[in-house]
């Protein structure tokens, strides 16, 4: 695959880690598509072991997705720079602390917005609480999945 094609499935994963944010976005399925078309071009063992990983997390997610609690954006403050502080937070927290610090990381982002947004710690924990309840969690668990195939994506080309 070539560098260019290598650049445009990046792309797209990283259209797809931002189409998990944004409410109507089917981010999940643009991370899929972007590794069936890396899959389908590379055609090696580890193409299709990441493709078949990715496509049992991603129904999986669904799953779990499906099990929460319906998604609730209106009347809960979710603002635009909340969803950018929880996006960066999680993908830092991905990077920093490897895997696992995408869920401190995107539940901290949501706390910090709140903290600048209401000014008080207490109010700012009461609000990070809603919104985790209200939407966040189930934006967490696609966000964290998306990590991991992309996380393993790279992997993959870098290393492997």
């Amino acid at each position: 695959m070539s560098v260019w094609q290598l650049l445009l499935v990046a792309t797209v994963m990283l259209l797809g880690l931002f189409g998990v944010l944004a409410p109507g976005v089917p981010g999940t399925w643009l991370v899929w598509a972007a590794m069936l078309w890396w899959s389908l071009h590379e055609r090696t063992d580890l193409a299709w072991i990441l493709l078949a990983s990715t496509t049992g997390l991603l129904l999986l997610t669904q799953v779990v997705v499906w099990q929460l609690p319906a998604r609730r954006f209106r009347g809960v403050g979710i603002t635009r720079r909340m969803v950018a502080y929880a996006g960066v937070g999680a993908l830092l927290g991905f990077v920093l602390v490897p895997v696992i610090g995408a869920i401190p990381g995107f539940v901290g982002g949501v706390y910090l917005s709140e903290r600048l947004r209401l000014g008080g710690h207490g109010q700012a924990r009461a609000a990070t609480r809603t919104v985790m309840r209200a939407a966040g969690t189930s934006v967490l668990v696609e966000l964290f999945s998306c990590l991991l195939i992309v996380g393993a994506w790279a992997g993959a080309v870098l290393w492997g």
